[in-house]
């Protein structure tokens, strides 16, 4: 049975094809004043240039998070399955990406900085569900993030000097803590002549800056092969004169070459990495680089003499800021802290 067949029951409708459901994106017009096209039938619900997520969960109820915290959107009734998995069929669709029984769960880039995630039951437990993670209109700059209260001026001229003094960073906090907008900000601060590589899993960052080159990873074909990992791109970057390579966000292997660039003279770059505690994060590091080969006394090497600041936010009352900035050290008991810097 070819892997896209999709039984059909008898009195049930057959679901959609791809190019049916991709024609009726294309075809149906936004409403009026709609910024972001490409969401079709949800892009009304991101008018309001503050709203950062959309989720629809397995209930068929929209949630909406427009700087506030997650909250439903009142106006709209409940979708009923079938019409939950025809927008989430059609949203992956428009990335050129496959969703359907045999591929439950995928992860696609649209036009104007959105990222779409999709699950379909059975992985998901309930009916489908879809997230999307919506940029900024505008790239991040420092100076909006401190109008904003993520950061204070001791915060920003110390930042700020780290970049142009090409110090090393890791930027370290919980989901929606707002990692990539700081990250993006900050590296608007380089000077023009630098040459930035980027490397994601889905591209996010919109750097406000001449010269950026982004890499996004690949997903394997139906036959599981053709897929290029974070980590093999990191490794690619070195072959393009970077002056600063910049890990999206390090969630396996990856970690282990950015720690291996920066340590051998590619000094100015950066990552991020899903950490809720300071506390946490040489566990984590750790971790992450056991899935590289690294054994926990050579990630520590490795990341004392890589990492120059540590930078971790927090999220609280829908508010993110910056919680604290240090630098890597060893405790009594070899393990690595964070100390202030």
């Amino acid at each position: 049975m070819p892997p896209s067949f999709v039984p059909v029951r008898p009195g049930r409708p057959a679901p959609p094809t791809l190019v049916e459901t991709q024609r009726a994106v294309e075809e149906t017009p936004p409403p009026a004043g709609v910024r972001l096209p490409a969401l079709g039938a949800l892009a009304e619900f991101a008018v309001d240039p503050a709203v950062t997520d959309l989720l629809l969960d397995g209930h068929g109820v929209l949630w909406r998070d427009a700087g506030g915290g997650v909250q439903p959107v009142a106006d709209l009734p409940p979708l009923a399955p079938d019409e939950a998995r025809r927008l989430a069929v059609a949203l992956i669709a428009a990335g050129d990406r496959h969703l359907d029984d045999a591929t439950p769960c995928a992860d696609v880039r649209l036009p104007g900085g959105i990222r779409v995630h999709a699950v379909l039951p059975p992985v998901s437990t309930g009916g489908p569900l879809v997230s999307v993670r919506i940029a900024a209109a505008e790239p991040w700059r420092v100076d909006r993030l401190v109008a904003a209260g993520m950061l204070d001026e001791a915060e920003r001229a110390l930042l700020t000097a780290a970049v142009h003094e090409r110090r090393n960073l890791l930027i370290c906090g919980p989901a929606g803590s707002g990692k990539t907008s700081l990250l993006a900000a900050l590296l608007a601060e380089a000077p023009g002549h630098e040459r930035i590589v980027t490397v994601e899993d889905v591209a996010e960052l919109r750097i406000d800056h001449p010269h950026v080159v982004g890499l996004e990873t690949r997903q394997p074909n139906a036959d599981g092969a053709g897929g290029i990992g974070l980590a093999a791109l990191v490794r690619e970057t070195l072959r393009m004169r970077p002056d600063r390579v910049v890990v999206g966000e390090c969630r396996g292997a990856e970690v282990v070459e950015l720690l291996s660039a920066m340590n051998t003279g590619h000094d100015g770059g950066a990552g991020t990495i899903h950490c809720a505690d300071p506390a946490g994060l040489g566990a984590r590091l750790e971790a992450l680089g056991a899935l590289g080969g690294l054994s926990p006394h050579a990630l520590r090497a490795q990341a004392l003499a890589a990492i120059d600041l540590v930078v971790q936010l927090e999220r609280r009352d829908g508010k993110r800021r910056v919680a604290a900035v240090g630098r890597l050290a060893a405790g009594s008991d070899g393990s690595l802290c964070v100390v202030p810097a």
